[in-house]
């Protein structure tokens, strides 16, 4: 069903389907009212000659240049032209039609100016499936993703390049066959295009909804590493976590439970007095990350909901506001914790593939899981890739938000680099995959190695693994148990099989 763009609250959830999954949307009247109103209070101040930057001034450091009137269309052309100056490989077309998507959003709650028939032309877009091809890099997440977005606009005056039914194609081209009339730009609605962090903001909540599908699936692994390492079930107790309170370990202890409900553990298996702080801190150190990406979450839905112009067209106080609702600040600084509490679970993860693998810490499974040791190597070359792959989660979690560069003769002399933020905490998350495929596959031949009953949960995780990957009888070239894990985690097939099982984990 389409999603109606009006004056209801839009959640990560929405961006998914918009971005990923082709969803429709449409301008709903109370939309098409407020950008109406909006526009025709911006032509009015416009025509009594008041001096509104970026609309007939120029920007940055040529905001006092107050620009002619017949200067005030071709300048939106100009601006759009200057700042498209990206550089790098396509974007990839989730990430522009979540950007397309936002700042449809933006336009439609009437503060922006621009014209109805501009985000008219965005919405025909996202619908007909024309994507504007965009350069990866060149943001620097303040005044808006101005390199990126720009990229947007020249589709809309029938200039680039763009994506249409798997081919690369002129931008209006693309239009003409998709039955779109390009707008054009008239006087602030370059702007409006391309000042907000809309990018960003897009890649943001797509990684959002991604981390929180990762995170169950992480837990997914660590429960079936601790049967396979014979853990004792004790810390993950609700009343011990519960007395601390925090609510991320309190989820997470759950999530463990569920999946191990009806394991040998519970009964059959002598446990040790006490474990290692890799086993029994998983509640609380994926906890820490499930605390952080709820805030991340509120964030970014907060960004979904709100007005990032500059400037902003009060049509109902009838005020014009300058300043900096475009800064990327807000989530960029999210993004890069979230990146780093990825990376802090990865370590966790490779750490209990290490006691699964290592003869002096697995509880008596054979050295790195091999059926015939030292004739066969088993799961050895395994850690080697997981670790290669957290040094480089490492060097990428050094955070983004603080690395702020002055540009533009240092009028615009702080940046939030929340383009950055996004695309390296992207990396980060698609290392994680693997590193917790190969977790999961270690653990699945644990499991089966040690030949008790594993829980329910478990189980179902183990079936699907198996279902893709065979059994490490004897050695074979695992890059592509690898390449397969990674896609499976992607797909969420293992969740899902899952919850099918055992219900929705928190």
């Amino acid at each position: 069903m389409a999603i109606e763009i009006g004056q209801r609250h839009y959640s990560v959830a929405d961006v998914v389907a918009v971005a990923r999954h082709g969803e429709k949307v449409f301008l709903g009247e109370d939309a098409v009212t407020r950008i109406t109103q909006c526009r025709e209070f911006l032509e009015e101040r416009v025509g009594s000659k008041e001096i509104i930057y970026g609309t007939n001034t120029g920007i940055g450091e040529f905001s006092e240049i107050v620009l002619e009137d017949a200067q005030l269309e071709d300048f939106q052309r100009y601006l759009v032209y200057n700042h498209a100056a990206g550089v790098g490989e396509p974007a990839p077309i989730e990430h522009i039609r979540a950007a397309m998507f936002l700042r449809v959003l933006v336009q439609s709650k009437g503060f922006s100016g621009c014209r109805l028939e501009l985000t008219q032309c965005l919405v025909d877009m996202l619908n007909q499936g024309v994507c504007p091809v965009v350069c990866e890099r060149g943001s620097v997440g303040a005044c808006g993703d101005l390199a990126p977005l720009s990229q947007v606009a020249l589709v809309l005056l029938g200039e680039g390049e763009a994506f249409y039914k798997g081919e690369r194609l002129g931008g209006g081209e693309a239009m003409r066959r998709a039955g779109i009339k390009p707008c054009g730009l008239k006087v602030r609605d370059g702007l409006a295009v391309i000042n907000g962090a809309s990018v960003s903001a897009g890649i943001g909540a797509l990684l959002v909804h991604d981390t929180g599908e990762w995170i169950r699936q992480a837990e997914i692994a660590a429960a079936m590493s601790l049967e396979a390492l014979k853990a004792n079930l004790m810390p993950y107790e609700a009343r011990i976590v519960e007395l601390r309170g925090f609510a991320g370990a309190v989820d997470c202890s759950w999530n463990l439970r569920a999946m191990m409900q009806g394991s040998d553990l519970h009964d059959k298996v002598k446990p040790r007095v006490q474990d290692a702080y890799t086993m029994r801190s998983t509640p609380q150190v994926i906890g820490t990350l499930r605390d952080h990406w709820r805030w991340c979450e509120e964030q970014m839905i907060t960004e979904i909901n709100g007005v990032c112009d500059n400037p902003v067209f009060d049509a109902e106080a009838k005020r014009i506001y300058t300043g900096a609702n475009f800064q990327g600040s807000p989530f960029s600084m999210p993004l890069d914790n979230l990146g780093a509490g990825i990376t802090m679970v990865s370590v966790l993860s490779e750490r209990r593939l290490n006691r699964l693998l290592n003869p002096a810490l697995n509880g008596g499974l054979p050295a790195f899981l091999a059926k015939n040791p030292g004739y066969n190597s088993g799961f050895m070359l395994s850690q080697y890739t997981a670790d290669a792959q957290i040094v480089e989660q490492k060097i990428l979690s050094q955070p983004a938000f603080i690395q702020s560069i002055p540009a533009a003769a240092d009028q615009e002399d702080f940046v939030s680099m929340s383009m950055n933020s996004a695309l390296k905490t992207a990396q980060i998350l698609k290392l994680a995959q693997s590193i917790i495929g190969i977790e999961l596959l270690a653990a699945t031949q644990g499991v089966e190695l040690r030949g008790f009953t594993p829980g329910k949960g478990t189980k179902a995780a183990m079936q699907v693994v198996r279902k893709h990957v065979p059994l490490l009888d004897v050695d074979r070239p695992l890059h592509i148990d690898h390449e397969k894990m990674e896609r499976l985690l992607k797909n969420g097939e293992i969740l899902r099989t899952v919850e099918r099982e055992i219900g929705k984990l928190k």
